[in-house]
């Protein structure tokens, strides 16, 4: 029986040390795959800050705004009361 666990051991060894050798390897070979990659691929174009529109909303805009957002919250709950 101490054979046979002996050997057991020994196959049981072997195999982990495999599957961990072999996840090592995969690791490595996409950290090379990855760099490899970042050198084949050009730049980006580097984009310019988008400028804020000049002619944004009005007071009165934000008003109406307001009051239609007001009226729809105020709707909404008189049907959803709890």
């Amino acid at each position: 029986m101490t054979e046979t666990m002996a050997d057991a051991l020994d196959l049981m060894m072997v195999g982990m040390g495999f599957v961990f050798s072999f996840l090592v390897i995969l690791v490595l070979v996409t950290m090379v795959m990855s760099r490899i990659a970042m050198r084949l691929t050009p730049p980006e174009p580097a984009t310019p800050a988008k400028k804020p529109q000049s002619g944004g909303a009005k007071p009165a805009d934000n008003a109406q705004l307001t009051a239609v957002i007001s009226a729809a919250v105020a709707k909404y709950r008189s049907r959803h009361k709890r």
